[in-house]
């Protein structure tokens, strides 16, 4: 049985399923570990087709990991339909991600009834720190129709 709270976002997609339903996200090669509780922890694979030229991971994969982590951190602890986006955001690369499964962890806090800030560290496969973000998130004063629902 599903419950309510297993489900993400404006279109009511289970969290399990949730990359499937990301082309972008799925492209990358993103996976979900958890999600809970405002705490996340997402998975990434170094590919070749995603390096620059001095064979390091691009730097705008390992952003999209970061930002999709704090989203998914969002969508633990936001009521379904639930529509925000991201409104600042700042990136520290530490070193470069070469080879291996790049691991970001996410924590995400409400700053009053619409603002909240994620802390995301991004960790290559020997557990070093790779990248740091700090981003703000703006929720809308709108909720978002479930696609199950007449008009």
């Amino acid at each position: 049985m599903t419950t309510k709270s297993e489900y993400l976002g404006p279109h009511q997609v289970q969290l399990s399923q949730w990359i499937e339903c990301a082309p972008f996200e799925r492209l990358l090669g993103i996976e979900i570990a958890e999600a809970r509780q405002g705490q996340a922890t997402l998975t990434m694979p170094f590919r070749r087709d995603f390096a620059n030229g001095g064979n390091m991971l691009h730097g705008g994969a390992l952003v999209s990991l970061a930002d999709t982590a704090a989203v998914m951190a969002m969508k633990s602890v936001l009521q379904p339909g639930t529509h925000f986006g991201t409104t600042a955001m700042a990136v520290t690369f530490e070193r470069p991600v070469t080879q291996g499964l790049v691991t970001a962890v996410a924590s995400v806090t409400a700053d009053g009834e619409r603002l909240w800030h994620a802390e995301v560290i991004l960790y290559d496969d020997w557990q070093q720190q790779v990248m740091q973000m700090k981003a703000t998130f703006k929720v809308s004063r709108r909720c978002l129709e479930s696609p199950t629902q007449e008009a």
